[in-house]
């Protein structure tokens, strides 16, 4: 971490190297070890964990599932990252890439694998017709700003989020850059939101449901603490967006699956059916 650091000619793995993430971070993909993945009741098995990533699946299931789509039953099954459950032969066999969320539809013969988040709302949008417009502009408007989000939010995660929360050391440069893209992209939102309701219009979207569990979480003080150092306050259009998406019954269903952390009412470790929020979400 020295400024004197200079890169050497072929870079080497330091299997020694000591850090939070140290026991997960790999430069080589597949498993670690064998483990079967557990199956529950119902048509569609999500393997995850409440992080941004996480709870878009979890909303828009929530979402599809208050519409009366009984076709998106799910059983939510914890993911723990941190111990490398992604890395079991069971979960690879689901997501080679070994990342949350990851999602198995056991009502297609032979079941459907579908992984990366974005790409996980896509298909849920498209096989219920629900939450992505069906008319040519509104669908393009919507999937503009869904991948938008896709290619946004490891600036603010992996890259804001990393140097100005959990590195171990404070880098200003680093801190800085990404400081000033994240704001960047917050001010994007804010202009698009001074116009419309929603993120793609006057209606609400899987690109809602996406922007809103990274950049909602922002406006609420809830990720990484920074909201007074982002000045969060001062995007007036963006706030009133968050606090509406933030006040549908379903994005607070949502938001709590596969959630280990936090109060004991925001927190419902696996989800196997509708009754496992009744003690939930009393604060």
């Amino acid at each position: 971490m020295s400024e004197q650091y200079q890169p050497p000619k072929v870079w080497t793995w330091n299997k020694d190297e000591v850090s939070k993430f140290s026991n997960i971070n790999r430069p080589i993909a597949g498993p670690t070890h064998e483990k079967t993945l557990p199956v529950g009741k119902h048509p569609l098995q999500l393997y995850s964990l409440g992080t941004p990533n996480g709870q878009k699946v979890t909303i828009l299931l929530e979402e599809l599932l208050a519409l009366g789509e009984s076709g998106a039953e799910y059983d939510a099954h914890l993911i723990r990252i941190n111990e490398g459950d992604q890395l079991s032969s069971g979960f690879v066999d689901v997501n080679p890439n070994s990342k949350i969320p990851a999602l198995l539809d056991n009502s297609a013969k032979p079941p459907i694998r579908v992984f990366e988040s974005g790409n996980i709302l896509l298909y849920l949008a498209e096989k219920f017709g629900q939450f992505l417009p069906k008319d040519l502009a509104g669908r393009t408007e919507t999937l503009n700003w869904l991948f938008w989000l896709q290619g946004s939010a490891p600036y603010l995660g992996g890259g804001f989020g990393h140097f100005y929360h959990y590195a171990p050391v404070k880098i200003e440069y680093a801190i800085n850059r990404f400081t000033m893209e994240a704001k960047r992209q917050l001010d994007v939102l804010d202009r698009q939101l001074a116009g419309h309701r929603f993120i793609a219009g006057e209606e609400y979207t899987i690109a809602d449901i996406a922007i809103f569990t990274w950049y909602g979480s922002l406006a609420q003080g809830g990720l990484y603490d920074s909201a007074e150092f982002l000045d969060i306050q001062s995007y007036k259009n963006f706030q009133r967006w968050a606090a509406e998406v933030a006040d549908r019954p379903a994005v607070k269903r949502g938001r709590i699956v596969n959630r280990t952390w936090g109060e004991p009412d925001q927190q419902l470790a696996e989800r196997h059916d509708a009754s496992d929020f009744d003690d939930k979400l009393k604060s």
